[in-house]
């Protein structure tokens, strides 16, 4: 049933341009997420994996196919209906964070209920600024938090509204490893102990080894996966010791998740070298 599901893609095509110059950015991209759940999706440059985050969160409409989010049908909702849904129902982290500077903390986190037209709950913005670890931050502005702590507060702004699913664009892009390590502990921690839906696109391996799912997209198409289950026998293996999760991101010596990564890495070295060998011939 539908209700099972966060994210619905089927038959998802898009395409750039016409004719002989169109460029077929996804080719037919089939995919269900559950409630809860948390993947990651990578990919060689150029594979479709901003477009297909775009398509997914309702940012671009595809040339072909249905999206579903939370069992509701958003391809051909009007534009108006559509930005309404992504404010309640849609949270976003950018690599880049785009926070208003003017704004304090706190009225960034809100900022999703004022363009929906509702009254800020200032309650539910102090819990989720707790919950990234902001609570004494609500006053000040982007400029006074380091490049960590505005990414948290992007995520309480991801969360506020409690969306059927938050969409991360290379959330730890721009941050050194260690505060890396803090995001994505918030995220995951949002999967295992909030409920949320995180779909994550990343270029790192150690990134996406907190996932409990990764998705490998070349040409447009979906064409392997990786489930921790399958590879751990059990699901997300944090650190016992540190709390912290796999990869690089994790304690030195302590680190279950450092062979998952390893995994990754050789799956999207794969992907890769048809590419190369390709470009070479």
């Amino acid at each position: 049933m539908s209700g099972d599901w966060a994210v619905e893609l089927h038959g998802i095509r898009k395409r750039y341009g016409r004719g002989r110059t169109a460029v077929h950015a996804l080719r037919g991209v089939d995919l269900t997420l559950r409630h809860g759940s948390y993947t990651a999706v990578m990919g060689p440059s150029g594979s479709g994996k901003s477009t297909f985050l775009q398509c997914a969160a309702g940012l671009d409409r595809p040339t072909a196919g249905t999206v579903r989010l939370g069992g509701t049908e958003i391809t051909g909702m009007k534009e108006n209906k559509l930005t309404a849904l992504r404010r309640t129902r849609i949270g976003f982290v950018f690599q880049a964070f785009n926070l208003l500077p003017s704004l304090t903390v706190e009225q960034n986190v809100v900022l999703p209920m004022r363009l929906a037209g509702h009254r800020p709950d200032r309650r539910r913005a102090a819990e989720v600024l707790h919950q990234v670890g902001l609570a004494d931050k609500a006053r000040r502005r982007p400029g006074q938090l380091s490049g960590g702590q505005q990414q948290r507060v992007a995520i309480a702004r991801a969360l506020v509204t409690r969306p059927d699913v938050v969409f991360a664009d290379e959330p730890t892009g721009a941050l050194d490893t260690t505060t890396a390590t803090e995001i994505l502990t918030l995220l995951r921690g949002a999967v295992d102990t909030h409920g949320a839906t995180v779909v994550m696109v990343t270029h790192d391996p150690a990134a996406a080894a907190w996932a409990d799912r990764v998705l490998f997209l070349s040409d447009g198409e979906i064409v392997d996966h990786l489930d921790r289950d399958a590879v751990t026998g059990h699901g997300p293996d944090r650190d016992a010791v540190t709390g912290h999760g796999p990869g690089r991101y994790g304690a030195a010596g302590h680190d279950p998740g450092r062979a998952h990564a390893d995994r990754i890495a050789a799956r999207m070295t794969s992907l890769a070298a048809p590419r190369a060998h390709t470009a070479a011939a």
